[in-house]
């Protein structure tokens, strides 16, 4: 992959990250900032691709399926918190 598109892929990705950072900040409700978090979740699993891609090493293929994991179901807790249900139902 040559060096310039991969820089090219880390900035648009960093530019993304703020503009998730500053919903999280300044969303106006708490559903827009679970989607913001979530966002941002998918935003780390492209950066770990991005990593693999450009290192050749695969474990980041492992460290992006658990983030993606985790991230998953870290906003279903959270939709169903934000719902009023247990997490039991």
């Amino acid at each position: 992959m040559p060096e310039l598109f991969s820089y090219i892929l880390y900035l648009a990705l960093l530019s993304c990250c703020f503009l998730c950072m500053y919903r999280i900040a300044r969303g106006p409700t708490a559903p827009d900032r679970t989607v913001a978090i979530d966002i941002l979740g998918i935003v780390i699993v492209g950066f770990c691709g991005i990593l693999c891609l450009v290192t050749g090493q695969e474990f980041y293929l492992n460290i992006a399926l658990a983030w993606a994991l985790l991230s998953f179901i870290g906003t279903i807790a959270l939709a169903k918190f934000l719902e009023g249900r247990n997490f039991d139902d």
